[in-house]
């Protein structure tokens, strides 16, 4: 008997790909099962245009036996089968697939495909494997044959006795070593969980002899080990069923039964297109935040199959960051893989899934917050920090298709509003809409600067993420307004003339000058405060960073020791301002004193760290003395 060599490319490839082209060892199994729901639909492609040929469905299976005792597993189909020929073509050339030419012979249409056009997953068998046996015999012939390899070395094929077409794959598993454990290529809970994790949906019974615990006969306390044939894969994916045949509680069954969170999701989206690109997807928006969503270790992505087999645990290509909370499902015939199905090429077909998604995505959750605000609340309470990222990234060129899913709390409605709830109370004399940023809602409440805007009437939003007023800077204005912050140089209120103020303004320019002597850059000016009417004084900030922009961006581990350019405003109204003219005017070190004093009292209501608490302390205490 000869043994025949591979084709040089061909045993260079099948080293590269069992060393390192598919991480996880055990898709062997989903690549063997694959081929042999291959040989299946071959048959019933056949049956099709063939009147002598019948296709009963219930004839048709795929067989898993595991034999610990010899250390073989064996994967049986009652497919096709295979001629000495397609043999030689197809299991001794890497990466001619019998399957792609059947499909290009047999002119298949749209609708009708077959799994694996690639021919490379029949050799992962090799990683799990040292010797791999296939008996065969093909529809239509009287001659069986055997297929027989170690690896690299090459392979024989010899006449054999087979009594029924299809084909047998018989796996000599490896032993163990340091690194990996083969033995569990022969233990049956494993070999059922490889199953329903790669194979659940293939479209015909993949059977395997399950042990059972039952009963002895005749006795209710003993109890003995049963082996009975199950099948072990669902086979009808519940995204191939019609939408009206299912109910909420079928899609909450299947989002508990994929893992995908151990909340109940807020909203599913099923999806069937049928156009330039074919495919179905169930998708979820969770309630809950997962408890790694914010470390390195979560991983984006949807599950990714291709024609019921699954290609990719989380394909993270198909959805974008600011939706990264989405958890679900796509399966689609149109999409190209290359030379192993974990390995997807970012192909047009790809890409026109995601853009759909995405789309489905928006449209989903703005339904949501049309139709059940509750529910979508308590959707942003989990992940509306993702959607202001969304926004700030990329240079905020997704903030047209997020910034209506913003909600930020209201000084007046004491709840969340949108930015266009905001809007549609604005009164017509309002020019912006004002946003004031602190720790807490009570914090924000209390600072100096809301004064005017409160006392005006208008509306505040409050942000109390560190995300908030970045996003808001992206997205710069809505709908014709333009944000500003409470604590902006210029607040656009128009105030009657106050010819008493602005002569105190002149009049007193000399003290502002010493005060911001006296603070040195601590501060870029000294000045006579518009927005204050009880509180003595308050910073505000001239430029692009704001004070709140400074605290979050010095927070961060490359602190790059941002400043604010900050004015210290002061309250002419206020008792206090008496103090600092008469100090002015008669004894420049207690005007030291209450400068230091002043701006002290500032950076404290705003949050920020008194640079020299010591001399603060001994501040306090001469003026009580």
């Amino acid at each position: 008997m000869e043994k025949k060599q591979f084709q040089a490319e061909s045993k260079r490839l099948l080293e590269m790909m069992v060393n390192s082209i598919y991480s996880h060892k055990e898709i062997f199994l989903r690549e063997l099962i694959s081929n042999a729901s291959d040989a299946i639909d071959k048959i019933y492609y056949k049956a099709l245009t063939d009147d002598t040929l019948t296709f009963n469905k219930d004839d048709y299976y795929i067989k898993v036996d595991a034999d610990k005792e010899n250390r073989t597993l064996k994967i049986t189909d009652t497919g096709i089968g295979m001629t000495k020929e397609e043999l030689e073509n197809n299991l001794g050339i890497i990466a001619k697939s019998g399957s792609l030419a059947f499909k290009n012979e047999n002119e298949m249409k749209d609708g009708q495909d077959i799994i694996g056009q690639f021919g490379v997953g029949f050799y992962s068998a090799f990683m799990a494997a040292d010797t791999v046996t296939v008996f065969t015999k093909a529809l239509g012939s009287d001659e069986a044959y055997k297929w027989e390899s170690q690896g690299t070395d090459g392979y024989t094929i010899e006449p054999h006795e087979k009594a029924d077409v299809g084909t047998e794959v018989i796996l000599n598993i490896k032993e163990n070593n340091e690194d990996e454990n083969y033995d569990e290529f022969l233990e049956e809970h494993h070999l059922k969980t490889i199953i329903k994790k790669y194979s659940d949906f293939i479209r015909y019974p993949i059977k395997m002899d399950v042990t059972e615990s039952k009963p002895k006969e005749g006795s209710e306390d003993e109890f003995e080990q049963v082996q009975e044939e199950q099948t072990i894969n669902s086979m009808v994916p519940i995204w191939r069923k019609n939408k009206n045949e299912l109910t909420d509680e079928d899609y909450e069954n299947f989002y508990t039964e994929k893992h995908y969170g151990f909340d109940k999701p807020l909203k599913h989206i099923h999806i069937s297109v049928d156009g330039a690109v074919r495919y179905n997807a169930i998708l979820f928006i969770p309630e809950k935040m997962p408890y790694d969503y914010y470390t390195k270790e979560y991983e984006k992505g949807l599950e990714l199959y291709s024609n019921g087999v699954l290609i990719m645990e989380k394909c993270g290509d198909l959805l974008p960051d600011y939706f990264s909370f989405v958890k679900g499902m796509v399966d689609s015939e149109d999409l190209s893989l290359n030379i192993s199905r974990e390995i997807l090429q970012h192909d047009r077909q790809l890409k026109l899934i995601a853009k759909n998604i995405k789309k489905k995505i928006a449209s989903q959750l703005q339904s949501l917050l049309k139709d059940d605000r509750e529910k979508y609340e308590a959707f942003y309470e989990s992940f509306g920090r993702q959607l202001k990222y969304g926004v700030y990234s990329d240079f905020g060129s997704h903030k047209e298709e997020l910034q209506d899913l913003l909600m930020f709390y209201s000084s007046k409605e004491k709840k969340l509003v949108t930015l266009a709830d905001y809007v549609s109370r604005m009164p017509e004399d309002q020019k912006y809409i004002y946003y004031a940023a602190g720790e807490t809602h009570d914090r924000i409440e209390k600072l100096p600067q809301t004064e005017i805007v409160s006392e005006k009437g208008y509306e505040i939003l409050y942000f109390t993420e560190d995300i908030d007023e970045f996003a808001i800077k992206m997205v710069m204005n809505y709908k014709e307004k333009e944000f500003k912050s409470v604590s902006s140089g210029d607040l656009g209120i128009d105030e009657e003339e106050n010819e008493d103020q602005t002569s105190e303004e002149t009049d007193n320019k000399e003290l502002f000058d010493y005060m911001k002597n006296v603070l040195s850059d601590k501060v870029k000016d000294v000045r006579v405060s518009k927005r204050l009417k009880s509180h003595p004084v308050c910073l505000s900030a001239d430029g692009e960073v704001s004070i709140e922009m400074e605290k979050v961006l010095n927070s961060m581990p490359d602190n790059q020791n941002v400043k604010a350019d900050k004015i210290l405003e002061i309250n002419i109204n206020h008792e206090v301002f008496s103090s600092l003219k008469a100090a002015f005017d008669t004894d420049k070190e207690k005007l030291n004193l209450y400068t230091n004093l002043l701006y002290n009292q500032a950076l404290l209501i705003e949050g920020l760290p008194v640079i020299d608490p010591v001399e603060f302390t001994n501040d306090i205490c001469k003026v009580m003395v």
